[in-house]
């Protein structure tokens, strides 16, 4: 078993997301990304909106999801 397996055994996390850093609600091991729904572990987590909460698990899915709004407006 690898440390993400081990690791995802965990509760989901509540977070609020800052600008360059986030504080935790509730403790857990990981979030789910708004795009993908993959589970990021707390210490894998780079990509979030402050403005909209939504944490992504890598910058393509970012950049998925602002142009996913683009479209829409």
């Amino acid at each position: 078993m690898n440390r993400h397996e081990d690791n995802f055994n965990g509760n989901k996390a509540e977070l609020v997301y800052g600008d360059g850093e986030y504080h935790v609600v509730r403790r857990g091991s990981y979030v789910l990304c708004t795009v993908t729904g993959e589970r990021i572990l707390l210490e894998d987590l780079r990509y979030w909106h402050a403005d909209r909460q939504e944490p992504y698990v890598d910058a393509a899915a970012a950049l998925k999801r602002e142009l996913e709004l683009m479209a829409s407006k």
